[in-house]
């Protein structure tokens, strides 16, 4: 990995985005490498968190690597988003494995939609994020454009999309686009407290609940059905007998 950190730790998986020179920008070769880790991560039968940073004080991502496509024809940028959507940003989401954002500074283009990709978002007081592509005459081809009126509303997206602005930590907070705001120096201890309370919960349930919750996107499916048939998959399970035991009996469970 040229691009990447990955480091493993009391079942918490960290992959650190490892290009402080560039701001961390994504290219070619950084969604590719996080494609891989992410798959990687998922069928760690030790990770039950994945945790997403970019390295140094910052930025997570301040965007995409512009000079990779920027004589680019209509059919390459479409098959630039296409491919970069289902190997990474849509991997992401569905991951089976919770994915927690750690928004270390600027997260912009890119990088923003990187961190909506996540299954929820924390970020450090000096964070900035946007999706400025309409001011390089493009517009967000990762995701951008449905994530983030899912997260914030049409309203505001529209807004934020439109102007190509940049919005703080505490503006994020207030529309629901990050789910907490800390310091830097607290933002991976707020990921890793957060992440150790996922871990006492069932890994079976937890996947199940993000396939349930995902699906209620998804134009054509019925959301509370797959709710209730997840919900039923869940009974018999090795882990529903040990949480519902555990219960019985008064003591914790153990996944």
């Amino acid at each position: 990995m040229n691009n990447i950190l990955v480091a493993t730790e009391n079942k918490i998986t960290t992959i650190t985005i490892n290009r402080p020179t560039k701001l961390n920008a994504l290219n070619k070769e950084t969604i590719e490498e996080l494609s891989q880790a992410i798959s990687t991560a998922e069928e760690d039968v030790n990770t039950r968190v994945i945790i997403l940073t970019g390295s140094g004080e910052k930025a997570f991502v301040a965007g995409a690597d512009i000079s990779e496509f920027a004589d680019f024809s209509p059919e390459e940028g479409k098959r630039l988003a296409g491919k970069g959507q289902e190997s990474l940003f849509d991997a992401i989401e569905n991951c089976s494995t919770p994915v927690i954002a750690a928004i270390n500074g600027f997260a912009l283009g890119g990088g923003l939609e990187l961190s909506m990709a996540a299954h929820f978002r924390v970020a450090s007081d000096n964070a900035r994020l946007g999706l400025p592509e309409v001011s390089l005459g493009v517009i967000p081809g990762y995701g951008g454009t449905q994530r983030l009126p899912q997260l914030v509303g049409k309203g505001r997206a529209m807004e934020m999309i439109m102007t190509a602005g940049m919005i703080d930590a505490d503006t994020a907070l207030s529309y629901g686009l990050v789910n907490h705001v800390v310091t830097l120096e607290e933002l991976i201890p707020t990921c890793e407290k957060l992440a150790s309370k996922i871990i006492k919960n069932s890994p079976m349930a937890i996947s199940a609940a993000i396939d349930a919750v995902n699906a209620g996107y998804i134009d054509g499916t019925d959301g509370y059905q797959v709710e209730i048939d997840n919900f039923g998959s869940c009974f018999g399970t090795e882990q529903f007998t040990e949480g519902t035991t555990a219960f019985l009996e008064k003591r914790k469970a153990q996944f």
